[in-house]
């Protein structure tokens, strides 16, 4: 198990390989569709972005309302191949890692190879076992976009796995390779 610290550093990205198990530990950004739809026209315009992507850790996530006494509700991830359209712009412009479920386009794939980054994969519909790891979670941006606003979060030993490393290494080619598929 592999343990990463956010903000993350090109050298420690450029370690992992494709199925490293990894905990994370710091601060890591949620956004969807829709932010990340407003970021890519923010950067395209020219204005400063409400996050800073350098080093930074976007989760694929839109947490359900948090209980009484809890700091966030369920924080499963959500399929990562709706953000493809967005992804590569917000690599390019210093995002060094994300995390959500299933596959990545060829163009995402590039981009990371490109830049030095990674995706990083979490277990699907397990959003109340992985809302144990987050510490802290706050509204920064975008805040009438509801679930899909982006909130910064304090996370300490948020699982996941290297979907896809920096090396155009992809967990879903070696969990094919060892199943005879």
């Amino acid at each position: 198990m592999k343990q990463l610290q956010t903000p993350l550093k090109e050298t420690d990205v450029l370690q992992l390989q494709a199925g490293d198990e990894v905990t994370i530990t710091g601060v890591i950004y949620t956004a969807r569709d829709m932010a990340h739809k407003r970021l890519c026209a923010a950067l395209e315009q020219g204005h400063e972005l409400p996050i800073s992507l350098e080093g930074a850790l976007i989760y694929f996530v839109g947490p359900t309302p948090a209980r009484a006494g809890a700091v966030i509700g369920a924080a499963g991830p959500t399929t990562s191949s709706r953000m493809d359209a967005f992804s590569p712009r917000l690599i390019a412009a210093g995002l060094r890692a994300m995390m959500g479920k299933g596959y990545r386009g060829d163009e995402v794939r590039q981009a990371l190879r490109e830049h030095g980054a990674v995706h990083l994969a979490t277990i699907g519909g397990a959003g109340a076992l992985l809302s144990k790891h987050i510490t802290s979670a706050q509204i920064v941006a975008y805040g009438d976009l509801g679930t899909e606003a982006i909130r910064r979060l304090e996370v300490v030993d948020f699982p996941a796995v290297v979907a896809y490393d920096a090396a155009a290494g992809s967990v879903y080619e070696l969990i094919d390779d060892k199943s005879g598929v």
